[in-house]
């Protein structure tokens, strides 16, 4: 990239990642700014990959109210209320936007078809193509920014250092290059390739949330990580694996085992269906989703790209059962924001699961992360948009850049001590493991205060659940800064 391409996005917001919630910001700002994506535009973002769908209270039998006690109910006790309700509140409108942006949300009898997932009290969850929900809102956003001029898309290009002085944001450092700026979105997505099974992309590290962590920024709930019940279970150990929507448990398939007995409540929420699986897993049985009697149409009119990736392994869902097991899929934690999208440092801003909004408590609701990303990528830019500038020239500024080298052996460690079951002996292995690599690390500092956050938890608590500590608590919030962990004066001057 040309040094006078930068100079014409200087002073320009950053929207660092391009899932839904960076380019929902960028579609409501109402100046120029700049998307970073290490990938092409909509590759690599699990927004694309969310099969479930969108969650909203528009059905004649349900109501905001309604949404918002099912999402309090699985956030177990740590939701804050009124974000919650704030965002139910929303939720209807999103949908209207999203319709008014021609999404092609699917109908039946000219009626917005309406899904029924775990934990939901009502049907609530608009889709698209059966399980292609994300892909498809995703496809319609990308050709409404591909539209604006006043728009830049770097891709290719990734954040490698955020520039503070002063307790104020003065630029970002990115494989291209400095670019000075006062305003910048961190809308990288969460931390699933820190483990070693996951739903999501090998990108999707907590780069960006640690970034910011170097920078000063608070981060909140880092310990809790929600593990999909029902990943399809594909033979390998690591890497990525296809996640088996929530929705075939809503429409009808029920969890068996090898006996073909079934075992547990399918509709209960994601860390109690999850823990109900891998202890039967532990227990030397194989757990199955079997889908072969949904109510209403057949596996595969429903859930064609689940059969697919089903057939990829040479399994038919409508003739034999699903393997499954659980995998890492969502993150709950993140960079502490309030409800402008606000960091704790002045010019940095934080949306979707990058950010910790106290939307999803200890225990995120299905179908409630599309939502919550469109808002809290709005939200933030109508913040940005009254934020107060300052051109800054562009110039070269020496900086201490952090470098994304996956230390070795925490996949393995997050997976085996940050897990589903937890307790002190593994945290502390967990931590001591990490912080030698904190400096240079990206992936070593979030490991590290997931860490710390999951010790200082002493409780079990939605996802995250402590063997030594197996009752629950008062409530209560953990947050940290990087001076929390014991790490080298140096990172943090």
């Amino acid at each position: 990239m040309s040094k006078a391409l930068l100079s014409a996005l200087a002073g320009q917001p950053v929207i660092v990642g391009a899932g839904l919630a960076g380019l929902s910001a960028a579609l409501h700002l109402r100046q120029p700014c700049v998307i970073l994506t290490p990938s092409p535009l909509g590759l690599e973002a699990t927004s694309s990959l969310a099969q479930g769908g969108i969650a909203a209270a528009i059905g004649s039998n349900d109501s905001p109210e309604l949404h918002a006690a099912d999402t309090l109910a699985a956030g177990a006790g740590l939701s804050v209320p009124e974000v919650v309700r704030r965002v139910t509140t929303a939720a209807p409108q999103v949908i209207q936007t999203l319709l008014d942006w021609d999404v092609p949300f699917a109908r039946k009898d000219g009626v917005l078809d309406l899904h029924l997932e775990a934990a939901h009290s009502r049907k609530r969850i608009l889709h698209i193509g059966g399980d292609g929900s994300g892909a498809a809102i995703m496809q319609t956003l990308i050709r409404r920014v591909q539209a604006r001029k006043n728009i830049t898309v770097l891709e290719g290009t990734s954040l490698k250092a955020l520039m503070v002085q002063d307790g104020r944001l003065r630029g970002v450092h990115t494989s291209a290059g400095f670019l000075p700026t006062s305003a910048c979105l961190v809308a990288s997505g969460g931390i699933g390739a820190l483990y070693n099974e996951a739903t999501s992309p090998s990108t999707i590290n907590g780069s960006g949330l640690a970034h910011a962590a170097r920078a000063g920024a608070r981060v909140a709930d880092m310990e809790f990580t929600q593990f999909h019940p029902t990943a399809l279970k594909t033979g390998s150990m690591t890497g990525r694996r296809p996640l088996v929507s929530e929705a075939v448990r809503g429409a009808g398939a029920i969890l068996v085992d090898e006996r073909n007995e079934r075992f547990t409540d399918e509709l209960q929420s994601r860390d109690v269906v999850a823990r109900a699986i891998f202890a039967h897993i532990w227990e030397g049985h194989d757990v199955f989703l079997d889908g072969r009697r949904l109510r209403g149409t057949v596996f595969s009119q429903q859930f064609p790209a689940i059969t697919a990736a089903c057939h990829a392994i040479g399994v038919d869902p409508e003739k034999s059962p699903i393997p499954v097991s659980p995998a890492m899929h969502y993150h709950m934690g993140g960079l502490d924001v309030d409800a402008r999208g606000r960091t704790s440092v002045s010019g940095l801003w934080a949306a979707s699961e990058a950010a910790c909004t106290g939307l999803h408590g200890a225990n995120r609701l299905a179908s409630n992360s599309l939502l919550e990303a469109f808002l809290t990528g709005q939200w933030a830019a109508e913040d940005i948009d009254h934020f107060g500038y300052q051109h800054i020239p562009l110039r070269s500024v020496p900086t201490r850049q952090a470098h994304s080298q996956f230390s070795g052996q925490i996949p393995k460690l997050m997976s085996e001590y940050a897990g589903i079951l937890r307790d002190e002996t593994g945290l502390q292995t967990l931590l001591h493991a990490a912080l030698p690599d904190v400096e240079t690390s990206d992936e070593a500092l979030v490991a590290a205060l997931v860490a710390q956050s999951a010790l200082k938890r002493r409780e079990s608590r939605g996802s995250h659940y402590r063997t030594d500590y197996p009752e629950i608590t008062d409530p209560y919030r953990t947050s940290l800064t990087l001076s929390d962990l014991p790490v080298p004066e140096r990172l943090l001057s």
